[in-house]
């Protein structure tokens, strides 16, 4: 895989440059071609990522799903924290979180709460990647090549997902 996003904040799916969608999307049209030939490689073998959110919902079993197909475990957590958490109790929670995983996808967490967990945590924190309404879900309608919209979208995530652990 090509592109490293490790450094991009939370809402810089927004503001990725041409360079940066058109790696993302030969990394997940790698990944594409490689399930269509049935030779999908464990690739996050040994990565451990939270799942920080209330329901499992659709967008908790595209992200579950993304991940483990590439040989990660993914753990469910149903967040304690809220717009109301003082600043101490995110940063402790952050940083346990931190330790805990290799990455963390927040889904249905008010932004400014995600950004700080962020800064805290000390790995990348994903900020509802596995939305339907995320940016990425819009990288998958450009993926085409007769696969399913979900699928793209989960070949997406999954470049997304390798990209950020590289």
């Amino acid at each position: 895989m090509q592109l490293t996003l490790k450094q991009l904040s939370i809402s810089a799916f927004d503001q990725m440059s041409p360079r940066e969608v058109s790696a993302l999307l030969v990394d997940a049209r790698a990944l594409q071609r490689a399930a269509a030939a049935g030779h999908t490689q464990p690739l996050l073998r040994g990565k451990n990522f939270g799942l920080l959110c209330e329901a499992d919902d659709v967008d908790a079993a595209l992200f579950r799903s993304a991940a483990m197909e590439m040989g990660a475990r993914v753990a469910h957590i149903r967040p304690s924290l809220s717009e109301l958490s003082t600043p101490q109790e995110v940063r402790r929670t952050a940083r346990m979180l931190g330790r805990l995983y290799d990455a963390v996808e927040c889904q249905g967490m008010v932004r400014a709460l995600v950004q700080q967990v962020s800064n805290d945590a000390g790995v990348p924190i994903y900020d509802g990647i596995a939305s339907k309404n995320h940016p990425t879900a819009r990288l998958a309608e450009l993926l085409g090549n007769g696969t399913s919209p979900a699928d793209n979208r989960r070949f997406v995530l999954q470049a997304v997902l390798l990209s950020t652990m590289g």
